[in-house]
């Protein structure tokens, strides 16, 4: 049997507090946490991994409801690589978009930018 560690170990492990471990239980980003003989969760190896990932995505701007969908078992005869490389292309095409529209954005805000440099400049 491997290391099992508590609430607050992973915790510590993972920077997330006790209170986002149990959340991501409980909307399924990660589930089957073992229990101990008084209800206490322990978390395996594998469990401070998976919650590595998550927090990694969060860090890249992925939203929750995304991740939950990479959770989701690939269709009937893709391998599950293949699936979570899919899902990562659509996301980065879905970040590149947003990439577009911030750019859009900016140039906006550049051009009023201007715009009041030269109001002020004829005051």
């Amino acid at each position: 049997m491997g290391d099992k560690y508590t609430s607050k170990q992973v915790s510590e492990k993972t920077g997330l507090s006790i209170h986002t471990l149990r959340y991501y239980e409980k909307i399924g980003l990660i589930n089957g946490i073992e229990r101990d003989e008084n209800g206490y969760r322990l978390y395996s190896e594998s469990d401070v991994a998976w919650f590595h990932i998550i927090k990694y995505y969060r860090e890249m701007g992925m939203p929750i409801n995304e991740m939950q969908q990479f959770r989701i078992k690939p269709e009937q005869g893709s391998s599950l690589t293949t699936a979570r490389r899919q899902f990562m292309e659509q996301y980065r095409n879905k970040v590149i978009d947003q990439m577009k529209k911030l750019e859009e954005t900016l140039v906006k805000i550049d051009y009023k930018i201007d715009l009041f440099k030269q109001l002020e400049a004829s005051e």
